[in-house]
């Protein structure tokens, strides 16, 4: 069982668009506000050159834990497919045939979180597992995404290795200014309860995070292209009024406190248990 002292890595998942679906299909394509398990298993499975029917047990037994640095906004693409293409090459229908020249062109609207940032810690007592994931977040077998293709990270992905992951979770610079009027609530979202988050207060209209806030359906089973299949999961929500002092505020001010804050605390993880 993962507990609070357990290793962990810690992530940075920033762009200039990130989309994370939960309920895409077919000509819509959503977006959660937050990255989901579905999404950074995928890249973790993606870094490793796993293929997609590739047994997954391993990476879901990761806990994740998500912190909202900037939540961004959502982003409506109007995009078409098919358009302007030969007959022999229209999009084929659920028949098997080629769609007619009336029908050749299909129109989708995908949802984006355009200038977001996320900070994630993935812990595990599994010792080998994260010296897996951290190689493969390094240097990927394939390239990473947060959440399709068209959304590459901006930086590198993977902080570093840690011992108490929560601790530094709630420590580490927020890539965000300070708002007016003072620090706001940063929510927190994750597969288990957030009673356990070391701070000194929390937003009291958000409760203590112990209990859920709902479920989500994102913990996936099989990526297999004709069988991909997800079952659902606990989601717990904390929003925690942090210091002044967390805002790192943007470009390279944010990357210097950011390294600084890396450079003392974060280190290579190794094969030896914990």
């Amino acid at each position: 069982m993962t507990g609070r002292h357990a290793r962990g890595l810690l992530l940075r998942l920033a762009g200039p668009l990130q989309s994370w679906g939960t309920h895409s299909k077919y000509l819509w394509r959503d977006t959660a506000r937050f990255p989901t398990r579905s999404g950074v298993v995928g890249m973790l499975a993606a870094g490793l050159g796993r293929e997609r029917g590739a047994a997954l047990d391993d990476l879901t037994a990761l806990s994740m834990t998500v912190r909202v640095d900037r939540p961004g906004v959502v982003l409506s693409d109007y995009h078409t497919v098919g358009g302007g293409l030969p007959a022999d090459e229209k999009v084929i229908t659920a028949s098997g045939k080629r769609r007619s020249e009336e029908t050749g062109t299909l129109a989708s609207k995908r949802h984006y979180l355009a200038d977001a940032s996320f900070t994630l810690a993935l812990t595990s007592d599994d010792a080998d597992l994260l010296h897996a994931c951290a190689a493969a977040l390094r240097d990927p077998y394939w390239p990473l995404f947060l959440g399709r293709r068209s959304c590459p990270p901006e930086g590198p992905v993977l902080l570093g290795a840690v011992e108490d992951p929560l601790h530094h979770l709630v420590r580490l610079p927020l890539a965000a200014k300070r708002p007016h009027g003072g620090p706001r609530p940063i929510d927190f979202y994750s597969d288990r309860p957030l009673g356990v988050l070391p701070v000194d207060s929390d937003a009291p209209h958000q409760g203590d995070g112990d209990h859920r806030s709902g479920e989500v359906t994102d913990e996936p089973l099989s990526f297999a292209p004709l069988e991909r299949q997800y079952r659902t999961r606990p989601l717990y929500r904390r929003a925690v009024r942090l210091p002044e002092a967390a805002y790192g505020g943007f470009g390279t001010g944010y990357l210097e406190k950011l390294r600084a804050y890396i450079d003392t605390c974060c280190v290579a993880p190794e094969r030896s248990a914990p």
